[in-house]
């Protein structure tokens, strides 16, 4: 965790208000990037991301530091996810193919290949759509990922690999 972080989050840990909305702004696009990838709906992982800023608020005085605030918050916004899978499966899934349909109709050749992976992000199990995400999209590392999911370095790993041959897989299909 870099030193301003860690002034940040013992400002906020003192109840600064300011301290925690120089939080949000400094991870809040990360955050919102890493759970629309996951969720596959915005409107869906923004109220995610809003959840999870919430959470870090109420329980900012258990960050210990060991992790960067990023990371911290992913993790956060990842176990909200999981929950939110649960309950929002059918809808997305209905929002998903209203979206495809949508996007069919006004797509240019370039914009098939972004839906194929879309639509091969979709098609991943959820923990391996994850770390995914988070390796080849947003940069993290196989051991940031690993920390963030609360899974094995090794599970990770193989997740990303077999993620990524499977979207290889649907591109190449699609073209």
């Amino acid at each position: 965790m870099n030193d301003d972080d860690a002034a940040l989050i013992a400002a906020v840990r003192d109840g600064s208000e300011l301290a925690f909305n120089t939080i949000v702004d400094r991870h809040q696009q990360a955050v919102r990037t890493f759970l629309r990838r996951v969720m596959g709906n915005e409107s869906d992982a923004d109220d995610l991301a809003q959840e999870t800023f919430l959470i870090a608020w109420r329980q900012a005085r258990s960050f210990r530091g060991e992790s960067g605030m990023r990371s911290w918050l992913c993790g956060i916004a990842w176990r909200k996810a999981k929950e939110a899978q649960r309950t929002w499966t059918r809808s997305r899934e209905r929002d998903t193919e209203h979206h495809a349909r949508v996007a069919s109709d006004t797509v240019i050749a370039r914009m098939e290949d972004r839906l194929a992976v879309k639509r091969a992000l979709a098609a991943l199990p959820l923990e391996q759509r994850a770390a995914v995400i988070l390796c080849l999209v947003c940069g993290f590392s196989h051991s940031e990922a690993a920390a963030i999911l609360g899974a094995a370095l090794g599970t990770v790993k193989s997740h990303v690999l077999r993620g990524r041959e499977r979207l290889v897989k649907a591109i190449e299909a699609g073209a």
